[in-house]
């Protein structure tokens, strides 16, 4: 076993650890949430190669070099952000929120680092945006609306779309370290380039803020329950 798979299997013992006292502690895990995050973690894997693969079209090949472009989740897992983080918030009854570990970019070595980037960074929501559209498609061939209750198939289908849509609208906002942020940073004029790098890392809580203060958290929960409802009526589900 590598110093790498044994980081991994120590924090998911961790990870196991707080989420058995969670339930103890009375809470539950439903049927649909465990699909709901079972669709994310492959979901998240595709958001951070599709980065990956782009940047080595345009020429850069640091994703491909580090090993970064697999399925396999080990290579992805960042221990804080993949798995003892979202354990914690899930153990002390907050909403879970964590990150996979980012895919190495070098924007210095594509053709077009500035054009090239913005591209490279809208290729995660990109991908999120493409499995929730054929989720939809998927659903509303196998959907049958006769039957009152949702199958596993269908509730996998229904659980995918909608955490990709999720995924990719959140990925969009315009706030660092999110992927909507390039586009922010791409309408700047070089000269203001540096200022803005200079205070890129200072607004690396701003996302924190987005789910955890309450005003802030409030406009979210609208937003997540109008992207449900979208996606509910993309995918044809009566009712919404």
């Amino acid at each position: 076993m590598t110093r790498q798979q044994k980081i991994v299997v120590a924090v998911a013992i961790f990870a196991g650890a707080l989420l058995a006292g969670y339930l103890i502690a009375g809470h539950s895990v439903s049927t649909n949430e465990l699909i709901f995050f079972a669709c994310l973690v492959p979901s998240i894997i595709l958001h951070e190669i599709s980065h990956g693969a782009v940047a080595w079209a345009f020429g850069d090949d640091t994703a491909r070099r580090a090993g970064r472009l697999t399925l396999n989740p080990i290579s992805h897992i960042d221990p804080i952000g993949s798995i003892i983080l979202p354990a914690i918030l899930v153990f002390a009854g907050a909403p879970p929120f964590g990150w996979a570990k980012p895919v190495p970019v070098n924007p210095q070595r594509m053709r077009s680092p500035r054009n090239n980037w913005l591209v490279v960074a809208l290729a995660g929501p990109a991908t999120n945006l493409v499995i929730a559209a054929l989720s939809a498609v998927a659903f509303r061939l196998t959907f049958n609306p006769a039957v009152p209750t949702l199958g596993i198939g269908s509730k996998i289908l229904f659980y995918l779309g909608l955490g990709n849509a999720l995924l990719a609208a959140f990925n969009l906002l315009p706030i660092p370290p999110l992927d909507g942020s390039a586009v922010v940073e791409r309408a700047l004029p070089e000269h203001m380039l540096p200022g803005y790098y200079r205070i890129r890392s200072a607004l690396i809580l701003l996302p924190f803020l987005v789910l955890y203060v309450a005003p802030l958290r409030n406009v979210l929960v609208g937003a997540e329950n109008h992207i449900f409802s979208l996606w509910a009526n993309a995918a044809g589900l009566p009712g919404f």
